[in-house]
């Protein structure tokens, strides 16, 4: 049997443009409506709508077992974690991660989101710090990929930036991951450095970027569905994700509604669209 290459075609590439842009939907819609009192069974509702306006299908659902458009990681619950009909509250910190397929191409994101506490000002202060670390981490990630010879460089970024600016815990059980024909592909992309070097960067390498960390430890458990994740510590957490594409041009963000623009220009990163 042939081995599938990890790199894509200039034409494949393109197809990857709209589902990017529809999980781009989906998240600006939920963020839109994210706020104390509403469930995150009603966010991963108007992240379906969302996706399916765009022409698309939620990826999430493909999974065996797995019925919702999105993961909602509300406080200690990090990875996985099933949408439920608890309301959001003042002082939460909540990761939503999200996908799309359109004509059998993927995409996969996830951003962060606080809810400020007026009565708790040091709750505020650090949850929005964790989820300003994690995603400027994915920033740096990003931007190194870019000027990247080898794959394994955007672990030593991620990790050099949250070490240089925070103790938090860098979690390496959940990493990033290859994506195209199925939302989970080779290579594996970690957040922290490894022994080896990884593939080539080189043009038609897409990628999901995506550092997960905790304000405390890095170990975690499975609670009783099977598919959610939380901190051992209950520590707080977040998770910043993006797709990325490497073309002959440059590098384009598939999950941004600027190609990454906005995030790489303070890095002198500047992204150039797929031709």
């Amino acid at each position: 049997m042939l081995r599938r290459s990890i790199y894509k075609s200039p034409a494949q590439l393109r197809l990857m443009r709209d589902p990017g842009l529809a999980a781009v939907d989906a998240l600006s819609a939920m963020a839109a409506a994210v706020g104390p009192g509403i469930t995150t069974l009603e966010l991963d509702a108007i992240a379906e709508q969302a996706i399916r306006e765009a022409g698309g299908e939620p990826n999430f659902m493909l999974e065996p077992g797995y019925r919702h458009t999105i993961c909602a990681n509300v406080n200690e619950r990090v990875v996985h974690a099933i949408p439920d009909g608890h309301p959001l509250e003042p002082g939460d910190i909540v990761s939503l991660d999200v996908g799309a397929v359109i004509g059998g191409w993927h995409s996969d994101t996830a951003i962060t989101v606080t809810l400020p506490d007026p009565a708790r000002p040091e709750r505020t202060e650090a949850i929005e710090r964790l989820s300003h670390v994690t995603e400027q981490a994915m920033w740096r990630g990003i931007a190194r990929l870019a000027t990247a010879s080898h794959l394994n460089e955007v672990g030593e970024a991620v990790a050099g930036y949250v070490r240089a600016e925070s103790d938090y815990g860098i979690l390496e059980d959940y990493i990033g991951h290859g994506i195209g024909r199925r939302m989970h592909e080779s290579p594996p992309v970690f957040n922290v450095p490894v022994a080896q070097r990884g593939p080539e960067v080189r043009p038609g390498l897409v990628v999901a970027i995506e550092p997960i960390i905790s304000a405390g430890g890095i170990d975690t458990v499975v609670e009783s569905d099977d598919w959610t994740v939380r901190m051992a510590d209950d520590s707080l957490s977040a998770q910043w994700e993006h797709s990325v594409a490497v073309h002959a041009d440059g590098i384009w963000v598939l999950t941004a509604p600027d190609g990454g623009a906005a995030g790489l220009a303070p890095l002198g990163v500047t992204p150039v669209p797929i031709p």
